[in-house]
């Protein structure tokens, strides 16, 4: 067998157990209580991952685009099909009723995300933009046509609009602070690193220490730091500097970020020939112009990678610093743990992985853009 075809034998096969062992939706009296199982398309689902994996194991030619827009459908057409139902479901039930995506559905969506994105691996950046920025705008515009409100996900982001969309801000401000904050510390701490090749070592070394505090403990320990500079500074309490808050959160992030902007500086930097430095040397650059005009340019694609890790890094992070006062949607994870409603967990996750997954998808757009510039 093709080993390029075992991804698509394994998440075809996972596709299938989905669909024939687990729930699709749930029937629910509300949302907090558990409901009913309601699986009604079963055979019509495995067929679907039965024939993408007899296209994986052939390989056939145009197999490898045949998998890829079966992929695509999928991810579209999976929500739509468990809208449908949930409209069709709750036209006899009570006000109250939900109905969640259940297991089946999940697994099943994930499967058809992972493949989808394995066919995608080696074309082109910009086909790959066009896959995802379409498979985006598709269901974005369903959603905004109301084709996915009966649904109980659905139903709980309107109830929660107003503090979704002002969570969604502030985690934004989070993480895109964090970035700025981390690169203009990290790039030039890693030049320095790289110039003094007898401190590389420490640095990352610290760096990489940092990297093994757990993230809540980190933000626990410096509420006590924290709280006590808001006192001895009270200037700074009055701009919100305190124990609790955005601000021991962004520190906290910031450390986070340090290890790979500075490994990912080093790395840009180093990877630029010995003989090209010289050559800039030799046309009379400065240190400086030779790091603006060679070194940099040169080692861009590196430093963009470690700037794309930190990003979609720190969008993970910033939910537990809601544990700390300082917002965002790992407010609807925990608040939604705290009272038992799912849907609220799922709300905040989704929204937290939809936002990393954007962001990494804006970063190689820009690596993409950049590179193609002459």
């Amino acid at each position: 067998m093709n080993p390029r075809a075992l991804p698509v034998l394994v998440l075809a096969g996972l596709g299938f157990l989905a669909a024939m062992a687990f729930p699709f939706l749930y029937v629910t009296p509300n949302r907090l209580l558990s409901g009913e199982p309601y699986s009604p398309h079963v055979v019509a689902l495995a067929l679907s991952w039965a024939v993408l994996a007899s296209l994986g194991v052939l390989g056939v030619r145009g197999s490898r685009v045949a998998v890829a827009l079966l992929a695509w459908v999928l991810i579209a057409g999976l929500p739509l099909l468990a809208s449908m139902d949930a409209h069709a479901l709750l036209t006899t039930a009570a006000a109250s009723a939900r109905v969640p995506l259940g297991a089946g559905f999940w697994l099943m969506w994930l499967s058809a995300s992972l493949l989808l994105l394995d066919r995608l691996r080696g074309v082109r950046t910009s086909a790959r933009i066009v896959a995802w920025v379409g498979l985006l705008v598709v269901l974005v515009a369903m959603s905004m046509g109301g084709t996915f409100d009966a649904l109980a996900l659905a139903r709980e982001f309107h109830a929660q609009r107003g503090p979704f969309i002002d969570a969604l801000l502030t985690h934004l401000t989070l993480a895109a602070t964090t970035l700025v904050l981390a690169l203009i510390i990290g790039a030039p701490l890693g030049w320095w690193a790289w110039r003094a090749r007898r401190t590389d070592g420490a640095v990352v070394g610290v760096l990489a220490f940092l990297q093994t505090v757990p993230s809540l403990a980190l933000f626990a320990l410096l509420i006590g730091p924290f709280a006590w500079l808001a006192r001895a500074w009270p200037a700074l309490g009055a701009l919100g500097f305190g124990g609790t808050g955005a601000a021991p959160a962004v520190f906290a992030l910031v450390l986070y970020a340090l290890l790979p902007v500075v490994r990912y500086t080093v790395a840009g930097l180093g990877a630029v020939p010995p003989e090209a430095r010289e050559a800039a040397r030799g046309l009379g650059m400065s240190r400086l112009q030779v790091l603006s005009r060679v070194q940099l340019p040169l080692g861009w694609p590196v430093l963009l990678a470690g700037l794309r890790i930190v990003a979609v890094q720190t969008i993970g992070l910033a939910a537990v610093a809601t544990l700390i006062g300082a917002g965002g949607l790992g407010r609807f994870v925990f608040l939604g743990i705290g009272q038992g409603a799912n849907d609220m967990v799922m709300l905040g996750t989704l929204a937290i992985i939809a936002l990393a997954l954007a962001v990494d998808l804006l970063f190689q757009a820009i690596l993409a853009f950049t590179e193609r510039r002459p």
